[in-house]
């Protein structure tokens, strides 16, 4: 059977590009090797899934061509994505920071996808392994488990390398790679950092707690919640700073974000002077760490006997936490990855290969990177879009 686009990967990017070029007329047929679509959606958001951001621009991506994202996230916003969710009645809330989610099942939004795509006559086929995949005159020819099918145009959507528990492979790299496309360095993005040694042995065991901080790292600067974890730090604070963060380079964290902490010391010492650190870090910090941290960093003393620069070396440490992360928890707890197909070779309007035409990349396979809380599912569905408005 001869069709006029074949998608890979039934993803958020791959089932938007296939409603959109099916809504035009096109005979689309989306590819899913696993035994359902959108897993990463259904398990995205603790079950509810954060697709969109209220705040989306080209601002919250990362990528070699910071300016490749602009035009397909002008031509389809966040409230076009509304649009959809509120036409078929799914209820939503905006959680923080412009993230919005549904009120109750991430469900609902791989079905209103699915439901969409069948309106329009696109065809969705899981459990479909691909084999090979070539290039003729006519079109692209895929070996499939299903049998040997042909398209004139074809669309790689197949993600990237995080959650490889999910299914998620480097078989959209390779293809890319295959017909000339340099594919850059992937790595782990919004992920949790572990911490190794004396670092590790002083916090594993406050696993759970979790206090507001600014985390900066590469330039990149973000202000949420950390959480210790029993291997490390996680929370939105450290998963954002984590895509700019690489292994070897510093990592800021201040305890206090919202303070002064030389001032708030100084006041400590003024109306507390016979409190020691501990019980004044308490009033600062969540009460395990401020105990754990009086401990490692002051002497019992009550504060009107510490000296002023005894109390800069404390107010020093909590503005710049000496703490030290050796790397990443890597692509298995990886919300997204980093890298991948150079933009240079593609078109910023239509997501279209420079080299072989009718080859479409979109989506997380792509190398644009977005920030936590919604800003990836919002390019999914602006670069499915933009393909599948071009196809």
């Amino acid at each position: 059977m001869t069709i006029d686009a074949i998608v890979i990967g039934g993803g958020a990017a791959g089932l938007m590009c296939a409603l959109t070029a099916a809504r035009r007329g096109r005979r689309v047929q989306v590819l899913e090797h696993a035994n359902r679509v959108g897993k990463k959606i259904l398990m995205s958001g603790g079950g509810r899934c954060n697709f969109t951001n209220l705040h989306c621009t080209h601002a919250n991506f990362l990528s070699r061509n910071p300016h490749y994202c602009k035009s397909a996230l002008a031509r389809f916003k966040p409230a076009d994505f509304i649009g959809m969710v509120e036409r078929h009645g799914i209820a939503y809330h905006e959680k923080e920071l412009g993230q919005l989610f549904c009120d109750e099942s991430s469900k609902q939004i791989v079905a209103m996808l699915l439901a969409e795509c069948a309106e329009a006559g696109a065809q969705v086929v899981t459990s479909c392994s691909i084999e090979r995949v070539e290039r003729q005159a006519d079109g692209f020819v895929l070996a499939t488990s299903m049998g040997t099918l042909h398209a004139d145009r074809l669309v790689v959507a197949t993600g990237g390398l995080s959650i490889p528990s999910m299914g998620a492979t480097g078989f959209g790299y390779d293809l890319a790679r295959q017909f000339g496309h340099a594919v850059l360095p992937t790595r782990a993005g919004l992920v949790p950092l572990t911490l190794s040694g004396t670092h590790l042995e002083g916090l594993h065991d406050l696993s759970g707690v979790a206090l507001p901080i600014r985390a900066q790292a590469g330039g990149a600067s973000f202000t949420n919640a950390m959480l210790i974890t029993h291997r490390g730090l996680s929370g939105p604070a450290i998963l954002q700073v984590s895509s700019y963060w690489q292994p070897g380079e510093a990592l800021r964290i201040d305890l206090l974000p919202d303070g002064d902490a030389m001032a708030l010391l100084l006041d400590a010492q003024r109306t507390h002077p016979a409190a020691g650190f501990g019980s004044t870090l308490a009033r600062l910090l969540p009460r395990r760490l401020a105990a754990r941290l009086a401990e490692q960093w002051c002497d019992e003393r009550p504060l009107a006997e510490q000296a002023k620069a005894t109390l800069q070396a404390v107010a020093s440490k909590l503005s710049h936490w000496p703490i030290v992360a050796s790397g990443t928890e890597g692509y298995r707890t990886a919300e997204v990855t980093l890298g991948g197909v150079d933009t240079d070779a593609l078109s910023s309007a239509t997501m279209e290969s420079r080299l072989v035409p009718g080859l479409y990349f979109i989506g997380e396979v792509v190398d644009v990177t977005g920030h936590l809380g919604g800003h990836n599912f919002q390019w999914a569905w602006a670069s499915g879009h933009a393909a599948g408005s071009a196809l």
